[in-house]
């Protein structure tokens, strides 16, 4: 079996995009030995067609590469249709956009308080200072959790998030029993403290019926334990990512600090060329050939988002930052199909809020050293040391 590229090579924050490039040219369903051997699609058609095709390509077997769940089950990112539909179902009202902009207080609050310390530092990293613990604070408060739930989900987070990044397969999971024990506290706190389901995703979880039955209670565990994760990291790493860009274009940052309007459709674009994840996999439930390579029955897949999402077939300059790119709309920065990201408007308001109040904190800032790159499955900026300029 060809290796055709190598995700566990030293990289850069750039590197990734090229050798994307160099894949969508000459190998666009390409193959790696690393991490036991998997395939990827590289192209905006592929991914886009894979990941709304539940009923080929199964998300139940395996959700990311490398395979980091060794735990259990979490719905609704490890199921299919209709067995995830429940899961996804409780948690949607929660994460409509009326709903969420009550947190808005909360993201700006927390933002100006986080750069503030920054700036009168003079600078940090913009990652571990700023947009490691926002999310955080953000999540802590749509889940209700208590202050020393937070302060658990701070450590633990934070840990689980370097195993990851380290490919450090025993550290993962020792840190993900610890999540799923937190997910059983906040289970055990609400059944002892009640709340409405349309205020509360534990409640509302613990409320769900299908034909007449509640949930499964490990399942129910497996849903909590996901969602504590998987709304921390991505915006993480999209802001640092942010900041990169912006620090290296420091005409685009001046544009936008003068006309913060502009802000929500640079956030679109930025999701488009650092979209976050590039490892979610699917697995195919048969031979499947495409573009002229068959990928066998039961062999992970890669769907690369950050790659599609350079495909210059979509976008055209591909690697340009376009504020008016009249086809962002074809972007899957929140994926496709049944498993298309149900926290989008959330991430959307806590990367404008975040980016609105990192123009607002100072006249300017610049890098203040190399951005240091994330591993699969994520793509972007794990640390980001930005110098915050004083006023003139």
């Amino acid at each position: 079996m060809s290796n055709d590229f190598d995700p566990l090579v030293a990289e850069t924050f750039d590197s990734p995009h090229v050798d994307y490039a160099r894949l969508r040219e000459q190998c666009p369903v390409a193959h790696s030995e690393a991490w036991g051997g998997f395939w990827a699609l590289t192209k905006h058609d592929d991914v886009a067609a894979a990941a709304a095709d539940w009923r080929t390509f199964t998300t139940s077997k395996q959700n990311v590469i490398p395979k980091v769940a060794f735990t259990g089950r979490r719905p609704p990112l490890h199921l299919d249709p209709p067995e995830h539909t429940p899961y996804r179902r409780a948690l949607a009202p929660l994460l409509g956009e009326k709903q969420i902009s009550r947190l808005e207080p909360v993201i700006r609050d927390t933002s100006r308080r986080l750069l503030a310390t920054m700036v009168t530092r003079g600078g940090g990293d913009i990652v571990s200072d700023f947009s490691a613990p926002m999310p955080i604070a953000t999540f802590a408060h749509w889940m209700n959790l208590t202050p020393d739930a937070v302060e658990q989900l701070t450590e633990a987070g934070r840990r689980y998030n370097i195993a990851v990044q380290s490919n450090d397969v025993e550290a993962t999971k020792e840190t993900s029993l610890t999540l799923y024990d937190m997910a059983r506290g906040v289970i055990a706190d609400r059944r002892a403290n009640p709340m409405p389901p349309a205020e509360d995703a534990t409640s509302a979880l613990l409320a769900a019926r299908v034909d007449g039955e509640p949930l499964p209670d490990e399942m129910i565990v497996g849903t909590i334990r996901q969602v504590l994760v998987v709304g921390i990291i991505a915006p993480s790493v999209m802001i640092g990512s942010i900041a990169v860009h912006l620090g290296r274009d420091r005409a685009l940052q001046s544009k936008l600090r003068a006309d913060p309007s502009l802000v929500p459709a640079a956030i679109e674009e930025f999701l488009r060329l650092y979209t976050p994840y590039r490892g979610f996999a699917r697995t195919p439930l048969h031979d499947v050939t495409i573009r002229g390579r068959t990928i066998p029955k039961d062999a992970p897949i890669a769907l690369l988002y950050a790659s599609a999402n350079r495909d210059a077939e979509v976008f055209p300059e591909p690697d340009r930052f376009r504020i008016d790119r009249p086809n962002i709309r074809d972007s899957i920065a929140f994926g496709r199909g049944p498993h298309m990201c149900v926290g989008a408007p959330l991430a959307r308001l806590e990367l404008t809020v975040a980016l609105e109040e990192m123009l607002a904190a100072a006249p300017g800032f610049a890098l203040d050293g190399e951005p240091r790159q994330t591993r699969f499955p994520e793509i972007g900026a794990l640390s980001v040391p930005v110098r915050f300029e004083d006023a003139a």
